[in-house]
């Protein structure tokens, strides 16, 4: 085993992993909201920026082949520190303690575990048709695939919309705590610094998931039709 692999299997190595894919995730939670922000541009807008990644074509799958690498990364080394925590306190204390912990850290696996489940809904509703195939077949005034269409389509239903917004505001509190331990983990710990470093993760959260949420919202209102 390498000394690269055997790193991975402590909590240190785990944590590091977080971190790193973390950040890339979360550059990529950022690229996709401002990519779906276009809605409110309107169809052309929208359908051609979805037209330019499909120009991409190989390049594309490239991206997120590396994309589902990076994010099962993450996945897996966070069931991995979670296990080796759950290892070294195999008995629950008898009075819980939660003066440090926020809300947000206590409960950040069971927010990744439902993020991950609504992604892999996602996919199946918008990117690969597999719940709606009938997106897949809408085309636009210029013959470009209308992602705006089908954005509106999917957010009029009012079901969808409130899981989608559920999940949202689940990323908003992943989020939240995980770019807080993300100047942690790396070792940006200073006093003049720190009270900024702990705010940056609580206002990423909430000012991510208003944009993402602001979008069913918006179609459900009849400002995006």
């Amino acid at each position: 085993m390498s000394r690269f692999a055997r790193l991975c299997q402590t909590s240190i190595g785990a944590k590091q992993v977080m971190a790193v894919t973390g950040l890339l995730l979360f550059g990529f939670v950022i690229g996709h909201l401002l990519g779906n922000l276009l809605v409110f541009a309107g169809r052309d807008s929208l359908n051609g920026y979805a037209h330019k990644l499909r120009d991409l074509g190989a390049l594309l799958w490239v991206v997120r082949v590396v994309l589902l690498v990076v994010f099962l990364a993450h996945v897996g080394s966070a069931l991995r520190l979670w296990r080796l925590n759950r290892a070294a306190r195999p008995e629950p204390y008898a009075v819980e303690a939660h003066l440090v912990t926020t809300y947000a850290g206590r409960t950040i696996v069971m927010s990744g575990l439902l993020i991950l489940a609504y992604v892999v809904y996602h996919l199946m509703h918008f990117t690969l048709g597999a719940t709606n195939p009938e997106y897949l077949k809408l085309m636009d005034p210029k013959g470009l695939p209308d992602v705006y269409r089908m954005m509106v389509l999917g957010f009029s239903n009012a079901a969808v919309s409130g899981v989608y917004i559920v999940a949202m505001i689940l990323l908003g509190f992943h989020l939240s705590h995980g770019l807080t331990s993300f100047f942690q983990t790396v070792g940006l710990n200073h006093p003049a610094y720190n009270p900024c470093f702990k705010r940056v993760g609580p206002v990423a959260g909430v000012v991510i998931a208003i944009g993402y949420i602001s979008i069913p919202l918006a179609v459900l209102a009849g400002l995006v039709k």
